[in-house]
C-alpha cells in the first residue's frame, strides 16, 4: 500500500482525474474497479470517483508497485486493461496467435502501446504468469514476424528456453509455414517454385528481384500452388523456402500476379477498383517438424495448426 497526500496544488481536483495524472500506466477501467472494490481509500473511507480532493487527504492506494513506474515503452502493457489476443494453441511454454491485418506486432513511430507484443504481455501479467519484477532479463518474446498489412500465425515464446530452441528451429528451417494469398492473374505454370535474389533498399524498405546473383542480393526460393481462380483473380498457397523481406510479395509480381491490395508491389487501379488497401496475405498454416532434438519443446513435434477462417479466401472464393 502506498500512501498520497494532496497538497494546494492538486486540491479541487476529481479523485479520478488526480489518480489518472499520478498513474499514468493505471487502466481508467482498472482505476474505477479500485475505487468501487476499496483498493483506492480516501482519509481510510470509501471514495467516490466524482468527490473533490482537499488539501491534506491522504489517499491509500493497495495497488501493485509497477503502477508507480514512470512510462516507458517496455512498461506500457500495463496500460491494456483487456488484451485483445486471438489464441490458437496455449500451455506454459508458448502461444500461437492469429494476428489480425492491420495490427502491429512492435511498436514503431506510429504505435507504441496497441501493439500484439504489449497485448501478449499484458495477456500473461494479468494472468499471473510473467511480472516484469520477477524477472532480470527476459520479456516474453514474438519468434517470428508479421507485417502490419498481413495477418496470420505468430509464436510467442513464454519462457526463455522456449524462445532459444524456436529461434533455432526457425533459423535451421525446422518448422513449416504456408501462406494464403490472391494474386492478380492465375500463376503460369499453376503450381512452381519461384528462384530468384532479392536485394533490399532500406531507404524505402522495398526489394528488387533479380534473376541472377547481385552483391548484396540474398537467395528466395516460394513454392506456390494455385488453388482456384475466379475471373482476373487466383487463390494461392504458397511456402517458403528461405525467409526474406516481402519475399511472397515480390516474387509473385515478378512473374505477373502480384497481390491484390500490395501497394508496394501491386497494381494500383485493380486495388482501387477492388478497394483494398492491404495486401491478401495470410500466413494460415504451421507445423512443427523438429527432425532434430527440440528439448522441453519436444512434443510439438509433427504438430500442426492452421487459422479458422482467411478473411479475404472468404470473400472472393466463398464455397457455393
Amino acid at each position: 500500500m502506498r500512501e498520497l497526500t494532496i497538497g494546494k496544488n492538486d486540491a479541487g481536483q476529481r479523485l479520478d482525474r488526480f489518480v489518472s495524472k499520478a498513474l499514468p500506466l493505471l487502466p481508467p477501467a482498472l482505476m474505477q474497479k479500485y475505487i468501487r472494490i476499496k483498493r483506492i481509500k480516501c482519509n481510510g473511507q470509501r471514495c467516490q470517483r466524482d468527490q473533490r480532493l482537499q488539501t491534506g487527504d491522504v489517499l491509500q492506494l493497495y495497488i501493485n508497485d509497477e503502477f508507480f513506474d514512470v512510462p516507458r515503452e517496455d512498461n506500457l502493457f500495463l496500460t491494456l486493461f483487456k488484451p485483445q489476443l486471438t489464441i490458437l494453441y496455449e500451455d506454459e511454454h508458448i502461444l500461437l496467435l492469429d494476428k489480425r491485418p492491420g495490427v502491429v506486432v512492435h511498436a514503431d513511430e506510429a504505435e507504441k502501446v496497441n501493439t500484439l507484443i504489449n497485448h501478449i504481455c499484458a495477456y500473461l501479467y494479468q494472468k499471473r504468469e510473467w511480472n516484469p519484477r520477477w524477472e532480470n532479463a527476459f520479456t516474453p518474446a514474438l519468434c517470428n514476424r508479421i507485417d502490419r498489412n498481413t495477418g496470420g500465425i505468430v509464436i510467442a515464446a513464454k519462457t526463455a528456453e522456449a524462445l532459444r530452441i524456436l529461434n533455432d528451429k526457425i533459423r535451421n528451417r525446422e518448422i513449416t509455414k504456408r501462406y494464403l494469398c490472391v494474386t492478380v492473374g492465375r500463376p503460369n505454370p499453376a503450381e512452381g517454385r519461384i528462384e530468384c535474389f532479392l536485394l533490399k533498399d532500406e531507404a524505402k524498405n522495398e526489394v528488387k528481384v533479380h534473376r541472377r546473383p547481385v552483391p548484396g542480393g540474398k537467395t528466395a526460393i516460394t513454392l506456390y500452388r494455385t488453388i482456384e481462380t475466379r475471373g482476373e483473380l487466383s487463390l494461392v498457397e504458397a511456402e517458403l523456402l528461405t525467409g526474406r523481406t516481402h519475399q511472397i510479395r515480390a516474387s509473385l509480381s515478378h512473374i505477373g500476379c502480384p497481390l491484390l491490395g500490395d501497394g508496394k508491389y501491386g497494381r494500383g487501379e485493380i486495388n482501387r477498383r477492388y478497394n483494398e488497401t492491404r495486401q491478401a496475405l495470410y500466413s494460415c498454416y504451421l507445423r512443427f517438424d523438429f527432425p532434430t532434438e527440440a528439448g522441453i519443446l519436444e512434443y510439438l513435434r509433427g504438430q500442426a495448426f492452421q487459422v479458422e477462417t482467411v478473411p479475404f479466401a472468404a470473400k472472393y472464393f466463398a464455397k457455393n
